[in-house]
């Protein structure tokens, strides 16, 4: 008898305990992530996204911070970012590093550092899977750091080639302001011409997607023409935004729409705000700061979609590298920064206000003209007054860029500028008591954040080579 009840005991116990595995391995596989978010502000260091908060504090008056959104999320770390010849990264080196897990040399995309031996992102890990992927950004679709999830070049710069790595990669929806390169210079094929030969329909902006979502297979979503005849390399800076132009809001909801087709199946979806690092190569702080707040509202699309399936979403939030030195205090123990608020345009905005008062006017551009433009578009001698040395310092750029021999343009990574706009927003981020240490990158650390299936992997300082492994875990992917 006694015998008997032990037999029975033992049987309950292994019982509940083949229960308890059963529950765990459940459990498990209810946690993995079917829908992954990976945002990567390119540029976007610490002090980026700290002023960005500071700075929506001052607006609301008070000394500290207004959370945006994603640095609210439960978990937060910072990542190093050196590439594997490099102290300091380019887009190309840590894209690949944030895509593929793998260190490699500065300009190469997606291969090691050898420049010949191919690495497969986790985008391709996802779709090797069974997810649906979509790579999106900003600036345009063959861009070092989308480039990366998708192509295999020694060379970021071969933009042709990249675009056609976009097609072999098959994935379902990219996004971006365009093509840079779509014919080779005028000697191959077009990459339009690719698209329908590979099933790819091309939108030209938000309504457009609209109208051909339902019957396209897969998806490339540009910005209109008439955009893209301005400039190609990217959707206009938030701040310079129009309401007919293309927004990294309207990328990442029509991303998820499209990803969402066959719901039967999970999705991974990159998306890069790009155009931080515009902003921190032109050394434009408010233009930055706005440039940061745009894709808080593209991560908030993501989390309204977190928000209905929050035990199978992951949202991982980080950037490429710090771009710019930028420091928040130059000498005071103080910060100024709701004065940017006066800034109606970016730097290259100006130079665009400029240039038409030069074609206007057959470049006869008078002082009183150039001073109102300034008054209308940084508050100069309205809401922000200058001292007599920085109106002199205005005065004499007038005088050299108008009255001079010839217009020496400001040249920063992506941009020529007039040069009374560069000193016009110099003057403005001195009042701001913020500076700049480069016109290039940094080595300084990236903020991390995460929320959702496995975000508790994103703890403690972490290498960018780690990331890509993190979500793959998180999601069940295979690094392949």
């Amino acid at each position: 008898m006694q015998k008997t009840i032990n037999q029975i005991e033992i049987m309950r116990k292994i019982t509940l305990l083949l229960a308890a595995v059963a529950f765990s391995i459940i459990g498990a596989y209810a946690q993995q992530a079917k829908y992954v978010f990976y945002f990567i502000g390119d540029g976007m260091g610490v002090n980026q996204v700290q002023g960005t908060e500071l700075y929506r504090g001052e607006l609301e008056g008070k000394i500290g911070i207004t959370p945006i959104l994603f640095t609210q999320f439960p978990y937060a770390t910072v990542a190093t970012t050196f590439s594997a010849t490099n102290g300091v990264t380019d887009s190309a080196a840590a894209g690949t590093a944030l895509a593929t897990g793998n260190k490699t040399k500065n300009g190469a995309i997606g291969v090691l550092k050898d420049l010949e031996t191919p690495v497969n992102s986790i985008a391709v890990w996802a779709k090797n899977a069974g997810y649906r992927v979509g790579v999106a950004t900003s600036v345009s679709v063959d861009h070092a750091t989308p480039a990366a999830f998708y192509a295999h070049a020694g060379s970021r710069s071969s933009y042709y080639n990249i675009g056609k790595d976009l097609y072999e990669a098959g994935f379902d929806f990219y996004a971006g302001s365009d093509f840079l390169d779509p014919t080779d210079k005028g000697k191959s094929e077009s990459l339009y011409d690719m698209a329908e030969k590979n099933g790819y329909t091309i939108a030209r902006g938000y309504k457009d997607y609209m109208k051909k979502c339902k019957k396209a297979e897969k998806m490339i979503l540009f910005q209109p023409e008439a955009a893209s005849q301005i400039d190609r390399s990217s959707i206009p800076y938030a701040i310079d935004r129009k309401k007919t132009d293309l927004s990294l809001q309207d990328i990442t909801r029509s991303a998820i729409n499209f990803l969402t087709k066959d719901q039967d199946k999970g999705f991974f979806l990159m998306v890069e705000g790009g155009k931080i690092d515009w902003a921190c190569h032109a050394n434009d702080a408010a233009t930055t700061f706005h440039e940061v707040m745009d894709m808080d509202e593209a991560v908030k699309v993501a989390y309204e979609f977190y928000s209905q399936h929050p035990d199978e979403t992951l949202i991982v939030i980080t950037a490429d590298h710090e771009t710019g030195g930028f420091v928040l205090g130059t000498g005071p123990y103080k910060l100024n920064l709701q004065v940017l608020k006066n800034q109606k345009v970016s730097e290259s905005g100006f130079t665009a206000i400029v240039n038409k008062l030069r074609q206007k006017t057959k470049n006869q551009v008078s002082w009183e003209a150039i001073r109102q433009a300034l008054k209308e578009n940084f508050g100069f001698w309205d809401q922000v007054q200058l001292n007599d040395k920085q109106e002199a310092r205005l005065k004499a750029v007038y005088e050299k860029s108008f009255k001079g021999e010839g217009v020496q343009l400001e040249k920063s990574e992506y941009t020529q500028d007039e040069p009374i706009a560069g000193e016009a927003k110099r003057i403005l981020d001195e009042i701001a008591l913020i500076g700049w240490t480069s016109g290039d990158h940094s080595a300084g650390y990236v903020p991390v954040f995460a929320i959702g299936a496995g975000a508790e992997l994103f703890q403690g300082r972490i290498d960018n080579t780690e990331i890509p492994e993190k979500i793959a875990k998180a999601a069940g992917f295979n690094h392949e």
